[in-house]
Parts: C-alpha cells; structure tokens; sequence
C-alpha cells in the first residue's frame, strides 16, 4: 500500500469533496473567491500553505479512483483539473522569471499534481519518475 492510500484511508475525503476541492483550487484564478487557494498564492508570488499539495494530491488520487472505470468525465471537473495542472507550472516559471524563491520542492510537487492530473485523464495511475 502506497503512501498516497495509506493518507486517503487516514483522512477519509470522499469523492464529491474531492471533486469541489479540485475545482475550487483549479478554477480560483477566475473565481478569485479563495485568497488562499494554491493558484492564488502562486500568483502572489507565495508558497503554498503547509499540506496544500498533499490535500491537492489526496484529491486527485481519490479522483481517479473513482473515476477509473468511468468513460466520461464531466467538464466542470476537467476544467477544474486542467487549469490546476497547466496554471500552476505557468506561475511557478513567472515566479521564478520575477525571482521568486520558492519551496524547495515546489516544482516536484507541480509536476505530481501534473501527473496525477494526466492519470485522471488517461485512466492509468503512474507514479513520478
């Protein structure tokens, strides 16, 4: 058992708060309802809250488990899912370009949630290499 299913055991977050989860971080930017959602705070040029990604994390994984044998997705979570996934490398590179120092792990943490993101979508969970 993974450390990722280990979490999801531990936190008990079931899919339809995943799915709000995963929507609400992915579309903030144009929502702009959230200050502190992880799109949000990159754009301000600020790290992550602390346990941010793992709860980004946890929610894509509860996602596709869910969603694996599903042939369709529904586009508000694929929106949702995409613009997290592509935003968020956009503003760390834009950060960076600005100086930003981010967390040092920060960009292997994006380029999970990429990942995951493109697990979702392909229906094969595979880990970072």
């Amino acid at each position: 058992m993974g450390i990722l299913s280990k979490l999801l055991n531990f936190f008990n977050m079931d899919y339809e708060t995943a799915r709000q989860f995963l929507i609400d971080q992915g579309t903030a930017l144009e929502t702009k309802i959230n200050p502190d959602a992880f799109l949000m705070r990159l754009d301000q040029g600020k790290p992550p809250i602390p346990g941010q990604v793992t709860n980004i994390l946890l929610a894509l994984k509860i996602s596709f488990e869910t969603l694996q044998g599903d042939p369709l997705l529904d586009r508000e979570l694929v929106a949702g899912l995409y613009l997290l996934a592509i935003e968020s490398l956009k503003l760390f590179e834009a950060g960076r370009r600005k100086r930003v120092i981010w967390p040092p792990l920060l960009k292997e943490d994006i380029e999970r949630i990429t990942i995951a993101v493109k697990n979702i979508f392909s229906g094969v969970w595979s880990e970072a290499k």
